[in-house]
């Protein structure tokens, strides 16, 4: 289910990682924060950007993306320079892959058991929403 999200919580979030989230994502995230999408077969639920503008609001997005990211971190090799968006609940997370303080535009899948990334998006619009 998405949640609300203002352009001040986003900044934030940008601001923590240090680079600006790609144009169609950060747009998606501002109109519908979290929400799942549909690759292929599999259904996958996106993370939200965190949101501190009420209790509320911060405890229905607690599983946003630096949360999540830094729980990714601890699997053997997941990159450095990625920022998990979502997953599918199987252990594979979709990420955005920085360079330089921007994030590229590319939707990529995670593999957990190989460490392998795949592209499954030239941008975030071209994935369907659940």
């Amino acid at each position: 289910m998405p949640f609300p999200l203002n352009n001040d919580e986003l900044e934030k979030t940008e601001n923590e990682i240090g680079a600006k989230l790609p144009d169609l994502y950060r747009n998606a995230m501002l109109r519908d924060n979290g929400g799942s999408v549909k690759i292929q077969d599999d259904d996958w639920e996106l993370f939200p950007i965190r949101n501190q503008g009420s209790r509320k609001l911060v405890s229905i997005t607690a599983n946003h993306i630096l949360r999540e990211t830094a729980s990714a971190k601890e699997w053997r090799g997941y990159p450095d320079n990625a920022i998990a968006i979502g997953s599918n609940g199987s252990g594979d997370l979709l990420v955005l892959i920085k360079e330089d303080s921007i994030f590229n535009n590319q939707v990529y899948v995670w593999d957990h058991e190989d460490a392998s990334l795949t592209t499954v998006a030239n941008d975030f619009s071209e994935l369907k929403r659940a």
